[in-house]
């Protein structure tokens, strides 16, 4: 019971550490996306969204060999600051974050491009600045928006094999999360503590879920 709870808490470490730097980094980016004319944008943006469509194996390896601490980034890391990224906690958060990528910024980005363009106008005519606008008056108009990036991420990232699997491996306490475990439950046929991991999984998914499907339901009853 005690590995069971410590696997649960360690994963939603890695849930909760991801999504709150994916979401501080987004908001820039996915504002940007939403108003920039920068003629290369969507070269930009296909390249955000691969993690959407690549096999999370093939995002693993390329990261693997960003980090490896016998090449490229990671023999940087290695031999400058004594830092190892492969096969670490870290390494596993900096992974799920490219992973996760797309999952929040483009419900943020949907919600800045729904916004009517008199809302920042009448800002700016009021004497309003960039900074003020966009924290006391974009914001919160797109709450539906910022909640669905949060949930997605952190649903996604509870999830998250393949991209771990391929950056931290299997280690107890370390990098061995839910998703991990119930492989290795499975293939040891603990069928029975493999139930409780897909059980937990699957609740924490579909509550996600139903709270952004309810959101969503009340925001469009709002413009009825």
């Amino acid at each position: 019971m005690e590995e069971f709870i410590k696997t649960l808490l360690l994963t939603g470490k890695m849930a909760v550490i991801t999504t709150a730097i994916l979401f501080i980094f987004s908001l820039p980016i996915s504002y940007w996306l939403a108003y920039s004319k920068f003629k290369g944008k969507v070269l930009f943006e296909a390249l955000l969204c691969m993690p959407m469509v690549l096999p999370p194996t093939v995002l693993g390896y390329y990261f693997l060999l960003l980090i490896s601490p016998t090449r490229g980034l990671g023999k940087y890391l290695s031999e400058t600051f004594d830092i190892q990224l492969a096969f670490t906690f870290e390494g596993v958060v900096m992974a799920s974050i490219v992973a996760n990528l797309p999952f929040m910024i483009q419900p943020l980005q949907n919600g800045f491009t729904a916004l009517p363009k008199q809302l920042k106008e009448a800002a700016y005519t009021l004497g309003k600045s960039k900074w003020t606008t966009f924290w006391y008056v974009l914001l919160p108009n797109i709450k539906p928006s910022i909640i669905t990036g949060l949930a997605l991420t952190f649903a996604h990232c509870i999830g998250e094999f393949g991209i771990v699997l391929m950056i931290g491996g299997s280690i107890p306490n370390e990098t061995k999360v839910a998703s991990i475990e119930l492989y290795d439950q499975v293939q040891a046929l603990n069928y029975k503590l493999a139930d409780q991991y897909a059980l937990i999984l699957f609740a924490i998914s579909f509550i996600l879920l139903l709270v952004i499907f309810s959101i969503n339901k009340r925001q469009n009853t709002n413009y009825l």
